[in-house]
């Protein structure tokens, strides 16, 4: 009996030091918000995951807005999250030493080229039609010469910009087949040099496809490029994936998304939605017991441009394959 004790306490004695070196890991250490950081840096920096900063955000109540975070805030850092330490609890012992700022990360963009398409909500009718190309020939491109049916007749005196696009036709929504718009893919610009009465002669300023005869004419849109930052969303955002750029089965990270969230339900560029999928359930297993299951975490998207009811964006993380009718959240439960 006096052996087995002994073989107890000597194991204990070899087993409390582990215990208490991994108390002691688990103690956080504590940072001080200086000029400069950002949620997205600090994600970055100590979590190794710049996109975790959405978790962090959204579970600390006292950030109302993740690009107003203020010097002197003091965050607890553990190996797997971020915390922020209200003003009530007691300052700390430990803090993490003070590092250059340009050792912050700085804060995500995305870059909004014009080519990325919409879809067009209401009824536009085009200003005209691209009807031929020079020298017959069957697809244009930069500095080539095109012919338009617009002319004199239509109040243009030469010198104006048209934007060219493709219409891709009508996109229904997958769940409930409500038309939501007509895909239009922006194929470049042109600038119109020569007039007559009922057609013109133009030149292509900047194409981002091939274009051929049939593209239609819009007015002008500014395709410089521009870039979006990272903002959480101000209300809580669920919807779904409409369809896509390319149009392809298989949506995966990188690719051009049409969403049915716009500036009507609260949506702006910037917000960032993870991509979910409900799991089905087999309900001669479950026998009524279970509802729901946990939901399948597909990836994430950015929102880079907003409509009236739809928006565009872009898919920033896949982590399994999406598809068009896959749902979007805020938050991912």
């Amino acid at each position: 009996m006096k052996i087995r004790l002994g073989i107890f306490l000597l194991a204990l004695a070899l087993i409390a030091p582990c215990l208490a070196l991994a108390a002691e890991q688990e103690e956080p250490t504590i940072y001080v918000i200086k000029q400069g950081d950002t949620l997205w840096g600090l994600s970055d920096r100590f979590i190794k995951d710049p996109r975790y900063w959405p978790d962090m955000w959204s579970k600390n109540g006292q950030i109302t807005n993740p690009h107003l975070i203020y010097p002197g805030q003091k965050i607890r850092v553990f190996p797997d999250r971020l915390e922020f330490v209200s003003d009530e609890q007691p300052k700390p012992v430990a803090q993490i030493p003070d590092k250059p700022l340009q050792e912050v990360a700085k804060e995500k963009t995305y870059t909004v080229r014009g080519n990325e398409g919409f879809l067009l909500e209401r009824a536009a009718k085009a200003s005209g039609t691209i009807i031929g190309l020079h020298n017959s020939r069957a697809i244009a491109g930069d500095d080539d010469i095109v012919y338009t049916d617009i002319g004199k007749a239509r109040g243009l005196k030469g010198g104006e910009k048209f934007s060219i696009f493709r219409k891709e036709g009508t996109v229904a929504h997958p769940k409930t087949e409500m038309i939501l718009g007509t895909k239009i893919i922006p194929l470049g610009t042109l600038q119109i040099t020569d007039l007559e009465q009922t057609s013109s002669r133009a030149i292509i300023t900047k194409n981002y496809r091939e274009i051929t005869p049939g593209a239609v004419l819009l007015p002008y849109r500014e395709g410089q490029r521009y870039e979006v930052a990272l903002k959480m969303a101000t209300t809580d955002l669920k919807g779904y994936i409409v369809d896509s750029l390319n149009g392809t089965t298989v949506i995966s990270a990188g690719d051009i998304v049409y969403i049915d969230l716009g500036r009507v339900q609260g949506a702006e560029p910037g917000n960032m939605l993870y991509i979910v999928r409900d799991v089905a359930l087999d309900q001669k297993l479950v026998e009524g017991r279970v509802n729901k299951l946990p939901q399948e975490l597909l990836g994430a998207l950015v929102i880079l441009k907003t409509g009236h009811n739809t928006a565009t964006a872009v898919v920033v993380k896949s982590i399994d394959a999406i598809y068009k009718g896959d749902r979007i959240i805020t938050q991912s439960k």
